[in-house]
């Protein structure tokens, strides 16, 4: 195996993990903040390409389709929360019924399973074409860079305001957050609508890089989204000193997770074992936290003991 193969497809995997980073993000706001399970993400993530890359060949300008592929995510978002909230079905059973009813709209948005879209035809936000050769402000490294600063400083200012307070106070304590007068079914409709448009802004890039919209592009998205907010966690739990700082952390562990996924199949990993092996991260970094309670406790409650002895001798 080549060592420096790998090193070349590196930037590659950095822009494709800091892409998957914003969808983290939006992971992390109902999975962390909200505390609810929410599979929407998996058909929001395809809805927010196929919006995106539709508008741009219909001819709309890049930003105006990119805020079009984030009020669907939030549509959809909105959806799940309606169907939590007004209708008493458990988050996560609502949110499938609405990953399963995406499947469907994203097809017709398509017309098609899928759409190409051309890095020469339209000036592209990124682009994997544009790794290498190109000034580092047209770099997708650096675009999906300054798209992850923007929303993590939206979001830390968002949910420093009062609105922001009451959706972190639902997803902490929701019968405390109902005695204080906190219209808790209203919080999880906003935290399920913000979180989906951010996966679906997520979605519109990875189209562009890609240069194509498919039905099938937020397959296991979920996996990978709890990867990556799991492996944020774990890898920089000592420096998760304020919110801003974990949304970063669980950007980061995006990037990770692709760089693994990269030597991955650097390494001639069978294809087919891919989506086992995203299981795996995701069960290992789940696992550390538990099994570092587990094995640390006794250690100290046993140096406890031992100078309770010796102060009693």
């Amino acid at each position: 195996m080549d060592f420096t193969s790998l090193l070349n497809q590196m930037p590659g995997a950095i822009a494709l993990g800091l892409i998957w980073g914003i969808m983290a993000i939006g992971v992390y706001i109902t999975y962390r903040v909200l505390d609810l399970a929410d599979l929407t993400v998996d058909g929001t993530m395809a809805t927010g390409g196929a919006v995106c890359v539709m508008m741009i060949l219909a001819g709309y300008s890049i930003p105006v389709a990119m805020i079009g592929a984030t009020l669907a995510g939030m549509l959809a978002g909105l959806v799940t929360g309606l169907l939590h909230t007004a209708l008493g079905i458990p988050a996560i059973l609502a949110g499938i019924l609405t990953q399963l009813s995406l499947y469907s709209i994203n097809l017709k948005i398509l017309g098609a399973a899928n759409q190409i879209i051309s890095a020469r035809k339209y000036n592209l936000l990124v682009s994997l074409g544009k790794i290498k050769g190109v000034p580092f402000y047209e770099n997708p490294i650096f675009v999906s860079f300054v798209f992850v600063a923007v929303l993590i400083a939206v979001l830390y200012w968002f949910f420093g305001t009062a609105m922001g307070s009451a959706l972190r106070a639902t997803g902490n304590n929701p019968s405390m957050s109902r005695a204080q007068g906190i219209n808790t079914n209203r919080m999880k409709l906003l935290g399920l609508m913000v979180s989906n448009g951010i996966v679906a802004l997520a979605g519109a890039l990875l189209a562009q890089y890609d240069g194509q919209a498919d039905v099938q592009k937020g397959r296991g998205a979920i996996v990978i989204g709890l990867a990556a907010v799991i492996i944020g966690e774990v890898v920089f739990s000592k420096l998760l000193k304020n919110f801003a700082i974990r949304l970063a952390a669980v950007a980061a562990g995006g990037v990770i997770y692709y760089i693994v996924y990269q030597t991955a199949i650097w390494m001639d990993l069978d294809p087919d074992l891919l989506k086992l092996l995203s299981a795996a991260v995701v069960a290992l970094f789940l696992g550390v936290p538990y099994l570092e309670r587990r094995f640390t406790k006794p250690a100290i409650k046993s140096i406890a003991k031992t100078k309770e002895e010796k102060t009693d001798a």
